[in-house]
């Protein structure tokens, strides 16, 4: 059946500007990760990119080594891209990122220049595209002068392969480096790109946060339901088809009884918000404009049906962001500060 967009698909969904840019973005941003690969259906992943566009979510964000296996993610959307999007390409933003590995031998992954620029011509071909919105270094590599990534990242722009460039996991110290060498070379840096959520707090305590505001650069908080936790998923143990079961980015060690009361707590809050409780995650990671979209992930539709109903209620009092901190943000259970696990 021949995909038609929703002409409703721009109703609900609120934009917000991306720093000092002129580039808006969606509330909540649908990140293609590792439900996008050669194990998933490919009518799962059309319904889930159509239903995305329907809600209003025009931010679309990969990476090289997203699928399974690396480079599958791109090659799917590149396929719904033809079959559905085509029409629409302009009402769209498609990010891509280059930091990890994809190839063999010493040029094929970290942040040199060599590994950045092929990564982007690898990544147009894969999704059949002229140019990405935004391209990414996915992270800081320790043994390549940052100079010479911010460089890559600002040819990309100027020969056309990508409009806007960010990065992404960089500390509060490295981003301050990144976005001045940009702003010398005259391709200011349009985003950020952290891990983000009520229990791991890391852009709060590195100073993060308050310096993507300080420099008018915008954010994208990836993992907003810490991959799955903070949904409804482990209200009652741990699914036998979950992250968790399988190891897979969550560890089982983690979802103690102590973990499960406390979102059994975290919930009856968002219940009372009159949400779930990946909206109320949602809607706290956007809470104080602080952060221009909530990147979410998901494996069927109705995960993205739920996630954008964040939008709805995205205000807090006082009283409830103090019971969410004290049921998320419990000293005794490692899990909450295990910021590199989330």
């Amino acid at each position: 059946m021949i995909y038609t967009a929703s002409d409703k698909r721009y109703d609900t969904m609120p934009y917000r500007r991306c720093g000092k840019s002129g580039l808006k973005l969606p509330a909540v941003s649908l990140g293609l990760w590792n439900n996008f690969g050669y194990d998933t259906p490919h009518f799962t992943k059309q319904e889930m990119c159509r239903t995305a566009f329907d809600l209003g979510i025009t931010h679309f964000d990969l990476a090289n080594n997203y699928g399974p296996p690396a480079g599958a993610a791109e090659e799917a959307f590149g396929d719904i891209l033809k079959t559905d999007f085509k029409p629409y390409r302009d009402e769209m933003i498609i990010s891509s990122k280059a930091g990890y590995d994809m190839w063999p031998g010493p040029y094929g992954e970290w942040g040199s220049r060599k590994y950045l620029i092929a990564s982007c011509d690898q990544s147009l071909k894969r999704m059949g595209l002229d140019y990405v919105d935004i391209f990414y270094s996915h992270r800081f590599d320790p043994n390549t002068p940052l100079e010479e990534t911010m460089g890559a990242l600002d040819t990309l722009v100027r020969q056309g392969k990508a409009l806007y460039v960010g990065i992404s996991s960089y500390n509060s110290q490295r981003t301050r480096e990144a976005v001045k060498i940009l702003n010398e070379l005259g391709t200011p840096c349009l985003i950020h790109q952290p891990s983000y959520n009520m229990l791991n707090r890391w852009v709060e305590r590195d100073g993060l946060k308050d310096t993507l505001k300080e420099l008018g650069v915008g954010s994208i908080a990836f993992t907003p339901l810490a991959q799955g936790m903070l949904s409804n998923k482990y209200l009652n143990g741990i699914p036998a088809d979950s992250r968790a079961a399988s190891g897979r980015f969550l560890k089982k060690e983690m979802i103690t009884d102590r973990a499960v009361e406390h979102l059994k707590k975290l919930n009856e809050i968002a219940a009372r918000r009159g949400q779930t409780l990946a909206q109320m995650a949602i809607a706290w990671v956007l809470r104080d404009e602080g952060i221009t979209t909530a990147l979410i992930g998901a494996s069927r539709a109705s995960q993205i049906v739920d996630c954008a109903g964040a939008v709805a209620n995205l205000d807090f009092t006082a009283e409830e962001l103090a019971e969410i901190d004290l049921y998320a943000q419990d000293e005794d259970i490692n899990i909450w500060k295990k910021s590199s696990d989330l």
